[in-house]
């Protein structure tokens, strides 16, 4: 992935005009309401979230942010995607990387029900988010309501878009090779269980 750590020179997260970007923000703010979210899975990925969304969500983009005291996990097995999915759970030594968003609250009820917030798959969790030398109180999340006890692999299409997002808005090559060891050592054992149930 090493080769891959190139990209972080055309981030998504950042803008050749930054006062440009900010005003066309703020005129945006002054017209509709907006709520802040932190994006740590799939969602990271421009791509897969405007597929959700139904709009280009680069506008929206703050940057990088940071989670502390929780951690990742794939304490969720998503019947829609198949595999294991990401989740955060709290952990007082660990820190989560993602992005940090400014959406238009019109966009609430769509994130709503990527999360099946109403079938009660994802909640709500309000959250402080460490981003450029500030902290963003109030920011929501989505935690897993009913978690696994022990942890699903993510299938090949999962881990490329949470590696994808994570290498596409810059996140630390540290952080995406953690990221990248962990879901492989995770379909490593999966796949490890089935030769030794198939035995």
């Amino acid at each position: 992935m090493s080769h891959q750590s190139g990209y972080s020179h055309h981030r998504w997260v950042q803008s050749h005009n930054p006062a440009k970007l900010e005003l066309k923000l703020l005129q945006k703010q002054q017209k509709e309401p907006m709520f802040y979210y932190f994006a740590y899975g799939s969602c990271m990925c421009p791509v897969d979230l405007k597929r959700s969304l139904g709009e280009n969500t680069h506008p929206y983009v703050i940057g990088t942010g940071i989670l502390k005291s929780y951690r990742l996990g794939f304490y969720l097995y998503s019947d829609l995607r198949k595999c294991g999915v990401l989740d955060v759970v709290k952990d007082p030594k660990a820190s989560v990387k993602g992005v940090l968003y400014q959406l238009p609250w019109r966009l609430s009820e769509y994130l709503d029900k990527r999360e099946g917030v109403s079938q009660n798959v994802y909640r709500h969790e309000s959250i402080d988010i460490h981003c450029q030398d500030r902290i963003y109180k109030n920011v929501r999340t989505y935690v897993v309501v009913n978690k696994l006890t022990e942890e699903a692999a993510p299938s090949d299409w999962y881990f490329n878009v949470v590696l994808r997002g994570a290498i596409t808005c810059g996140l630390p090559e540290e952080y995406c090779w953690h990221l990248f060891n962990h879901m492989h050592q995770l379909q490593q054992r999966y796949q490890d269980t089935q030769i030794l149930r198939s035995a």
